[in-house]
């Protein structure tokens, strides 16, 4: 079961309905023009198009997978007591004093672009379940960080 926003559940439903109703028929297209320039057995074009369209089948299925094992999570329910799934954490890094702010989503919903972690990296880890004013220390693949947790909101 993967927790996440209603934002990132229609996301998911709008690529999944993409991915069906446009890509999924360019590659059938795409097979069939290949298929129609004769000889399949040294045929690469063929090969490529065939191999395209494996690739966008498993991503369908990985979307629907998510689809179904999804908990949307209603966030009028959350506390900001404690750094949690769908919390907005503004913290300061201790060592350089400069300060970030992170969203901590579903891996399906994570984009660092827009300061959204998933819940599976070292930092979201570190945060979870500790509260304003914590120093926690973070284990990256650089060392370890000590982040002092500054504040929490839900988006």
């Amino acid at each position: 079961m993967a927790y996440m926003s209603q934002e990132g559940y229609d996301t998911l439903v709008a690529d999944l309905k993409r991915l069906q109703s446009v890509e999924r028929p360019k590659a059938s297209a795409a097979i069939a023009e290949a298929r129609d320039k004769g000889d399949l057995s040294e045929n690469s074009e063929y090969d490529a198009a065939k191999e395209a369209q494996a690739h966008l089948e498993d991503k369908i299925n990985k979307i629907k997978i998510a689809i179904a094992e999804a908990k949307i999570v209603d966030t009028s329910r959350l506390s900001t007591d404690a750094v949690q799934i769908m919390s907005k954490v503004e913290m300061t890094n201790m060592a350089t004093k400069s300060k970030m702010t992170y969203s901590i989503v579903s891996e399906s919903e994570a984009n660092l672009k827009l300061g959204k972690i998933s819940i599976k990296t070292p930092i979201a880890q570190g945060l979870l379940n500790h509260k304003v004013g914590d120093v926690v220390e973070v284990k990256i693949p650089r060392g370890v960080i000590k982040l002092r947790i500054d504040k929490i909101t839900i988006e």
